[in-house]
């Protein structure tokens, strides 16, 4: 297929007329996990959730794994751990699902927002050093799409002011800084399993740490304030039930056996993506940062600069998807931006007022110009697609191609 022919959202043919890979995948292995739990009659808490802590765990290279129902929760649960409390201020970026900033308020802190890094996407140490006060607790990175942030300058700046950091690595199992894995260089780092994610089993999430007496203290906020090894009835601090089920803990064992071969084919069909894209004008590939030794590629993301490609975001969008390429626009506007921050959607009971009252937050004066134009450029190609035949990656690399050699016309 050339790029000279029409363009598919103008008559054309579809540069990729077939399908892409489906999500989720399952095989003989979960088939065989899930039975062998519901015939045990042992469904809840047991040796399916306790060898698949390990396992995730010793996968990213941590000593510790706490599982709970979600990622969101885990981040409560981290939050709890490393002593944010009411009042404590945490710096997270504006470039990110509402979990990491919901789960700050829900623990009773105030989110405070720091512009991101145009090439990682995540939080940029130079902006998180301008919000620190008195009152900043704890700093959440975010490990965009697989691309991890500066946690070198990020872990320096919290030791000079005693900050703990936590990591949502929601978008990054075995992503390595370094050589050392995602969610294993603050604190203790969080993982989501919901449906979308690389690995999953509709949902779940796990906490990951090297610090025993934090690893303890998630356990026991997820296990009703129990204390590991106490009597049943013995509650030593406030907690919740988030314990992950037996059959979850199943279904992610046998996606972590298939994840390290699922790892190595994204990044393959990556660099033939990075290759294809290179030079193509108007598009911009951010950079990771070098220190990164493994990408998990939760999405391949790159930016359209409508001023040198004379077509914008969204109509280039429009032009790939009639192409067949099932990318999107991902975050489409900083978390401030949403109505719960910046319409004051913040009363009982269904937002953020009481834990915020008094407290001076007004989030409409809150500007991150980096962010705000990444929302306005970005493109996002989900991981399946990372999983597809290289020939089909090829022709992808074709209907970008094609949308950029007509972009006058599709004006």
């Amino acid at each position: 297929m050339s790029t000279s022919e029409q363009p598919a959202l103008l008559g054309g043919p579809r540069a990729c007329d077939f399908d892409w890979p489906a999500w989720p995948v399952h095989g003989p292995a979960e088939r065989e996990r899930l039975l062998a739990v519901l015939e045990s009659g042992r469904w809840w808490y047991g040796e399916q959730v306790r060898t698949f802590e390990r396992a995730f765990a010793a996968f990213q290279g941590a000593r510790f794994g706490v599982s709970c129902t979600n990622g969101t929760t885990a981040i409560e649960m981290a939050l709890r751990a490393v002593g944010v409390i009411e009042g404590d201020e945490v710096i997270v970026p504006p470039y990110t699902f509402i979990a990491t900033a919901s789960a700050v308020i829900t623990v009773g802190a105030v989110p405070v927002f720091a512009d991101i890094d145009p090439e990682t996407l995540c939080l940029d140490p130079a902006a998180v050093a301008e919000r620190i006060t008195e009152r900043t607790r704890a700093i959440i990175p975010v490990h965009v799409g697989g691309r991890m942030a500066d946690m070198a300058a990020l872990n320096a700046l919290a030791a000079r002011h005693g900050l703990a950091v936590v990591e949502d690595a929601a978008h990054a199992w075995g992503s390595q800084w370094q050589g050392r894995g995602a969610g294993t260089l603050g604190a203790c780092g969080t993982f989501s399993f919901q449906v979308s994610k690389n690995i999953t089993a509709g949902e779940g999430g796990i906490l990951v740490t090297d610090n025993a007496e934090l690893a303890e203290l998630a356990r026991s906020f997820s296990h009703c304030g129990r204390r590991e090894g106490g009597a049943w009835y013995d509650h030593d601090w406030l907690g919740s039930n988030l314990r992950m089920t037996e059959f979850q803990a199943a279904v992610l064992l046998a996606q972590l056996e298939r994840l390290p071969d699922q790892i190595r084919r994204r990044e393959a069909n990556a660099r033939l993506l990075e290759r294809g894209l290179a030079g193509l004008p108007g598009l911009r590939l951010p950079r990771p940062a070098p220190e990164m030794t493994r990408r998990s590629y939760h999405m391949f993301i790159f930016r359209v600069d409508e001023g040198e490609l004379g077509l914008s975001r969204d109509r280039f969008l429009d032009a790939l998807q009639a192409e067949g390429v099932p990318a999107t626009e991902g975050w489409y506007r900083p978390l401030y931006r949403n109505r719960l921050f910046a319409e004051a959607h913040v009363g009982p009971p269904h937002g953020i007022r009481a834990p915020l009252a008094g407290k001076g937050v007004d989030y409409r004066a809150v500007a991150c110009p980096v962010c705000e134009r990444v929302c306005r450029e970005a493109v996002w190609i989900p991981h399946p697609v990372l999983l597809a035949e290289p020939w089909q990656i090829e022709r992808l690399i074709e209907a970008v191609a094609k949308v950029v050699t007509h972009a006058a016309r599709l004006r």
